[in-house]
């Protein structure tokens, strides 16, 4: 129903955000993820998706398109509830959820409080394949050293630097160096560029 909400931040916590769109509050459900990149912010534009129950309709949005569409492919599971979907990318990054599903790793999705054994398999056998033919998710699934980007670009950012330049930053020393340093190391390379 809803493609997107943009405006200026009003509140905003760790679970939620009000978005005030032309002076109509918009009570929007967020993960953690999606806080770190929108807070200290002014204001933003959220990718959201509506969930319609038969007590509530929950507005939950996304800062990022491949966590919609991550979302979208959780609630899909049977047992999943959008809840349960957004603690799970609460928990983890997509890209931590993605790989654990391609690699099969029920231990990393167990950890998520609230999702057992069952549920873990359940989530990796219904989505294994779905993820692969997914265009939104291949290009977390394509790139080995995403993780590592993604580690160093929020350590660069709490650091008080500016995440465009130290995303181009990284991805410069990435495309030169090559995938074989570690987080650490691709830190330390960024802060003497920058």
């Amino acid at each position: 129903m809803y493609a997107f909400i943009e405006g200026k931040i009003s509140e905003i916590t760790p679970a939620s955000v009000v978005i005030d769109c032309q002076g109509i509050g918009y009570d929007i459900s967020i993960s953690v993820n999606t806080y770190s990149q929108i807070k200290g912010l002014e204001n933003c534009r959220l990718l959201t998706h509506l969930a319609v129950r038969e007590d509530a309709m929950v507005l939950f949005g996304f800062a990022k398109e491949q966590e919609r569409v991550l979302f979208r492919h959780l609630i899909s599971v049977s047992g999943v509830g959008a809840g349960t979907a957004r603690l799970i990318l609460s928990s983890l990054t997509p890209e931590e959820i993605t790989a654990a599903i391609a690699s099969g790793n029920v231990p990393l999705l167990q950890r998520v409080k609230g999702i057992g054994g069952k549920t873990a398999q359940r989530i990796i056998i219904d989505l294994k394949d779905k993820l692969g033919k997914d265009p939104g998710l291949k290009e977390i699934l394509g790139s080995p050293h995403n993780t590592k980007k993604e580690e160093a670009l929020s350590a660069l950012t709490m650091l008080g630097f500016n995440k465009t330049l130290a995303e181009k930053t990284i991805e410069k020393i990435l495309k030169d160096d090559g995938t074989s340093l570690t987080v650490e190391q691709l830190i330390k390379s960024a802060l003497k560029i920058m």
